[in-house]
């Protein structure tokens, strides 16, 4: 006789209940997590098992009528890893994104995350991944700042005023002890205003919309680069303080004299690095175009800066390996690609509190395989 599987499901409303906007506590978990990378505990897709995951890209035209074309954000994605330590857990974030889904009541990207036995294979969980995904995205540039940023900063700034950047302050917030301002930068001032006005009122410091990018950027001892549009946010070298820390969860240009003169911190060099071979088999025209960081990848094929191997990820400086920073004076820019391992590893803190509180529903996959 076959053994009987269950797991969990858990709403959004059970990952609520068990702790998914404890900013606080997913911070500490994606630190723990960074020093797994970089320790090498965790695998990820592809040869490298580095690769950020695998989508499905619609075509531009199709003879089929009910097929999807090819649209902005339009795509399907799996991101499967297995995250080791204490989590010692696979699992995946599988989703679709449509740009047009807030015109029907629903999030632009429907998130699911999915947790495994690392030994039978047996599925273990299946959660809402939308605020999974939404606070580790916000507490990964937490963790930059507990680590990276200037214990005196006072002044952050925030390019993009939609719900990732508002998680990305959130975290932020927690870690900048000294912060007394908040300004934010959007191409909808309307959007900046209510965005500042909030997150001041939310951690009582001074908050404002700013009329221009450069303004933006000239005022922060942090930057948050969180926009969601599909051209990069441009920013001169000359408008980023001594001290400054900027960070990359969205698209960035900076000219090349600051990435020559500045520190460059990865999330996971490994990964880009699987991203960096990725745009050199594409052909020579479409190289370096879209994605976080084609800049710096552009400059490491140029020969301008190291290899992005070579280079330092926040691992590295959570574990003492490398150097973070080292005085108040230095730049630092931090660019974080998005991983699975956040996924499943802050999915696991969840469903460990979910189980502990007796939430959610237990479904049956079977009682007796019905092939063994």
């Amino acid at each position: 006789m076959g053994k009987k599987t269950e797991f969990l499901y858990l709403s959004e409303e059970d990952i609520i209940k068990a702790g998914a906007l404890d900013y606080a506590r997913c911070i500490d978990v994606e630190e723990e997590i960074f020093a797994l990378l970089s320790k090498g505990d965790y695998v990820m897709g592809g040869d490298k098992q580095n690769s950020h995951g695998i989508y499905i890209k619609f075509p531009k035209e199709s003879p089929f009528p009910n097929m999807p074309l090819d649209a902005p954000d339009r795509r399907f994605m799996a991101m499967p890893a297995y995250v080791g330590g204490r989590f010692n857990v696979a699992g995946q974030k599988w989703y679709g994104s449509n740009i047009i889904n807030p015109q029907r009541g629903l999030p632009r990207s429907i998130l699911m995350v999915m947790l495994n036995d690392v030994d039978t294979c047996e599925p273990l969980c299946l959660m809402s991944g939308n605020l999974i995904s939404s606070v580790r995205t916000g507490c990964v540039p937490g963790v930059a700042t507990r680590h990276l940023a200037k214990k005196s900063a006072e002044v952050c700034t925030c390019i993009g005023a939609g719900p990732v950047s508002m998680a990305c302050f959130d975290a932020i917030a927690l870690e900048a002890k000294n912060l007394k301002e908040i300004v934010v930068f959007d191409i909808v001032k309307e959007k900046a205003e209510v965005f500042a006005k909030e997150a001041a009122e939310k951690y009582g410091i001074s908050g404002r919309a700013a009329d221009s990018l450069e303004e933006a950027v000239r005022a922060a001892d942090i930057i948050s680069v969180a926009a969601s549009s599909v051209k990069p946010v441009n920013i001169e070298n000359n408008w980023l303080k001594p001290g400054s820390l900027i960070m990359f969860t969205g698209r960035c240009n900076i000219d090349e004299a600051y990435f020559s003169s500045a520190k460059i911190i990865w999330d996971n060099a490994k990964m880009h690095d699987v991203y960096f071979d990725d745009h050199m088999a594409l052909p020579e025209e479409q190289r370096f175009i879209n994605g976080i960081g084609v800049q710096i990848y552009r400059m490491c094929f140029e020969g301008k800066l190291p290899p992005v191997i070579e280079q330092t990820s926040l691992g590295d400086v959570v574990c003492g390996t490398k150097e973070g920073r080292k005085n108040d004076e230095e730049r630092i820019c931090f660019v974080t690609g998005g991983m699975p391992v956040w996924d499943v590893g802050w999915g696991y803190e969840l469903y460990e509190n979910a189980k502990k509180l007796g939430l959610g529903q237990t479904l049956k996959l079977w009682d007796d395989p019905y092939l063994c």
